[in-house]
């Protein structure tokens, strides 16, 4: 099936913003993150017609960013830490808040980071994570608790 350059581009100018803060917290920052999401859309682009259209576009392209950030990022998740403030736009609006996902183990918070701040359906965030849509409302809801 293919995804053509048009989806893409549009794609990359709708959620560029969504894509960079969520993956700075795998990338180790904002800096980071932006090329990783420059990497993973140029990807995208050359290999559009892999696309098989099984699951939406976005979906496909977070699991490209996913695996280039994976790839390039730290071992050590505590590097990773300084990077989760930095992905929210005002942090001293609401250090608790910053706090509460901080103290999330890993999945949790990625879970809970492309459902607030990447705006992922559930539907989505289950194929990006390779998980069902049931597990992504039971870790949403211990998130919140």
């Amino acid at each position: 099936m293919g995804a053509s350059e048009r989806e893409i581009e549009e794609l990359y100018r709708r959620r560029y913003v969504a894509f960079r803060n969520v993956v700075a917290t795998v990338a180790g920052g904002r800096e980071q993150a932006r090329d990783v999401v420059q990497d993973a859309f140029a990807q995208a682009f050359r290999k559009r017609e892999t696309y098989r259209g099984t699951g939406s576009l976005e979906a496909w392209v977070w699991r490209i960013a996913f695996r280039i950030a994976l790839d390039a990022a730290p071992r050590d998740l505590a590097v990773l830490e300084p990077s989760l403030e930095q992905a929210f736009l005002e942090p001293e609006r609401d250090p608790g808040l910053v706090d509460a996902i901080r103290s999330l183990p890993p999945r949790r918070r990625l879970v809970v980071f492309l459902r607030y701040f990447g705006d992922l359906s559930y539907e989505e965030i289950a194929k990006v994570c390779g998980i069902s849509e049931g597990t992504v409302a039971a870790t949403l809801a211990q998130a919140r608790a």
